[in-house]
């Protein structure tokens, strides 16, 4: 037939492959999804520790199980201490693979952008109850403007703060605290004697029972702490630039490793920024209660840190106690660290 002849009655429809039913957005609930904790991710697969199930019917042992992101879940970042819900092989075997359909609701975020001027917000870790700043007190030099972007980022995360301060036996640790004593922040101070860490057990007291994330500079002694309070741990060790004063990155990645007396700590690499524009100025004040309650006479949008500032009467009139200026130059002195722009 020419197809000069043809017409719309010649026309010929391929049948759908896929079938004719229609696409739903409905999509399947998992409710016997194993819930499991996420303890390492590596490259796309994610390591996740099933706890253990007892029961009059049967038992079931903790397991790790390897897993990758289920494609429902698009972009969602999924971080080290999610509660995440697994379908597939959860047996724990080593040539299994489950699938990661879910994340549970966070109880706390922890946050940093790539700089001041990046608002795409970074979630380190998730569900952690404590902030460990690790620092040195020498070799290399200690950074307090690095220190108080943390101290920000845990007040933001809802976190409770703790310094760490490391190699004490270089330098004594006093001058250094002074600067911290009006913010009222825990602190552990451990210092090298040979082969021991003088202070390792305080660090265990303040971790047992709870979930730490711990961050610092490189070169700081992060690791060899880690290595300390989890025998077997093997977190590898760098050393310190004699030219640049800096630590070279050893750990790579995050990971959770579960401590001795209970607990978890979430070793994370080393860091040379820590961008803060997502922080919201009243989460922090939030943790300044003698402070917070002087800031209903502020001018709409204060930055708390300007001369119309209701908080500096509220200070002079004694509403915040003997320590009140000096609460308030550190509040003031967190604040400032949101647009800083220097090198730390």
């Amino acid at each position: 037939m020419s197809w000069r002849n043809l017409d719309e009655g010649d026309v010929r429809v391929r049948p759908n492959r896929r079938g004719s039913r229609p696409r739903t957005k409905e999509r399947p609930a998992h409710a016997d999804a194993v819930v499991a904790m996420v303890i390492g991710v590596d490259r796309g697969r994610y390591t996740c520790l099933v706890p253990a199930v007892a029961s009059k019917r049967h038992h079931e042992p903790e397991r790790v199980v390897v897993a990758m992101k289920a494609r429902d879940l698009g972009r969602t970042r999924v971080v080290v201490g999610d509660e995440v819900a697994l379908v597939g092989d959860t047996s724990g075997e080593p040539d299994g693979l489950a699938r990661i359909v879910r994340i549970e609701e966070r109880r706390s975020v922890l946050r940093r952008t790539a700089d001041d001027t990046d608002p795409v917000e970074r979630v380190i870790v998730a569900n952690a109850d404590r902030l460990g700043i690790v620092t040195a007190l020498a070799d290399p030099e200690p950074r307090p403007r690095m220190v108080d972007r943390c101290l920000v980022a845990a007040y933001d995360a809802g976190l409770e703060p703790l310094l760490i301060l490391t190699k004490a036996d270089l330098v004594d640790a006093a001058d250094f605290l002074a600067k911290y004593t009006p913010l009222e922040v825990d602190h552990v101070v451990t210092r090298r004697d040979g082969d021991d860490i003088i202070g390792l057990d305080e660090v265990r007291e303040r971790l047992a029972g709870r979930v730490t994330v711990l961050v610092g500079h490189s070169g700081v002694g992060k690791s060899t702490l880690v290595n300390a309070l989890v025998p077997g741990a093997t977190r590898a060790i760098g050393v310190v630039n004699d030219v640049t004063g800096r630590g070279r990155h050893t750990s790579t990645s995050a990971v959770a490793l579960r401590l001795p007396e209970g607990g978890w700590v979430i070793d994370t690499p080393g860091i040379r920024s820590f961008g803060l524009a997502h922080i919201d100025v009243d989460r922090i004040i939030d943790h300044f209660p003698d402070l917070a309650a002087g800031t209903g006479e502020c001018p709409r949008g204060c930055t708390h840190d300007e001369e119309e500032c209701a908080l500096d009467e509220w200070v002079r009139a004694g509403h915040a106690g003997e320590p009140g200026p000096a609460r308030l130059e550190s509040l003031r002195r967190l604040l400032r660290t949101r647009s800083a722009v220097e090198d730390y």
